[in-house]
């Protein structure tokens, strides 16, 4: 079933929810009811899964009341990643793991973004959490000071598949300033390229909180690249994005202009 009833233009068609690839990832920053409830009036077909920012989650009143909302649009939720590391750093895996149960969650983050968790841990963790929850698992430092080399983006991507992982995320912060960014906002496309070659972009969820930065996935790969940290109100512009409804892709993806293989 398509994402959404076509009129005239005959557009690229889209596969409805639930989705494997094409992912639209959403931050939520600590929306209320109606702003979820707007949210899904006007693009919930275009929502695939929702991240309760960093630690947001455990400060929110209406916790249940959200978790229960976005459960009714048949929308998965996950924390972010923050808290994960936050429960790690204080030793409080066992309490995290029965918060998780009677929240009714069923997709977790995990990460080391902040805090350095040895890589068989983290590894040991995913495997663990993979036994009763979705694992969504984060690659890459929130210090923008600190990069990676290719070849070790590619492998511990790979490692936290093997050990279980759904998809893995490339970090960027929400503001696009690290990981797979430049601290001054740039792209290192080589590296994003270099990537998806190894790990697959049907595995990779690539934060892409800036317009600029969702174009330039689409046309280096396509509508059907996963992409995430999304805010709530660019739901629908990305969405003209994949179809080729916006100036940016228009040639690329309406009009079969897509180049096959990424730009440096």
């Amino acid at each position: 079933m398509p994402a959404f009833s076509d009129g005239f233009l005959d557009l690229p068609q889209r596969p409805g929810k639930p989705r494997s690839e094409g992912l639209t990832h959403v931050i939520d920053k600590g929306l209320n009811l109606r702003d979820i409830e707007g949210m899904f009036d006007t693009g919930g077909q275009f929502v695939d899964i929702v991240k309760l920012g960093w630690g947001t989650s455990y400060v929110t009143n209406n916790l249940e009341k959200k978790i229960a909302l976005y459960r009714s649009f048949e929308t998965p939720v996950v924390c972010g990643g923050t808290l994960f590391e936050a429960v790690y750093g204080r030793g409080r895996l066992d309490e995290f793991k029965q918060w998780l149960r009677n929240q009714r969650f069923s997709h977790v983050e995990i990460s080391d973004g902040t805090l350095e968790i040895p890589r068989e841990r983290k590894l040991e963790l995913i495997a663990e959490f993979a036994r009763d929850y979705t694992v969504l698992s984060e690659v890459g430092s929130k210090d923008s000071s600190v990069e990676y080399s290719a070849d070790e983006w590619k492998r511990w991507l790979r490692e936290e598949l093997e050990a279980g992982a759904w998809k893995v995320i490339t970090e960027a912060r929400e503001t696009g300033s690290a990981g797979i960014f430049d601290s001054s906002g740039g792209m290192r496309t080589e590296l994003i390229g270099d990537i998806a070659a190894e790990v697959g972009v049907e595995n990779v969820v690539f934060e892409a909180p800036t317009k600029a930065a969702q174009a330039w996935f689409i046309k280096q790969f396509g509508p059907s690249v996963n992409l995430g940290n999304i805010p709530p109100e660019e739901v629908i512009p990305l969405e003209t994005l994949r179809l080729g409804l916006r100036g940016d892709t228009l040639k690329e993806v309406l009009l079969g202009d897509r180049a096959g293989t990424p730009a440096s």
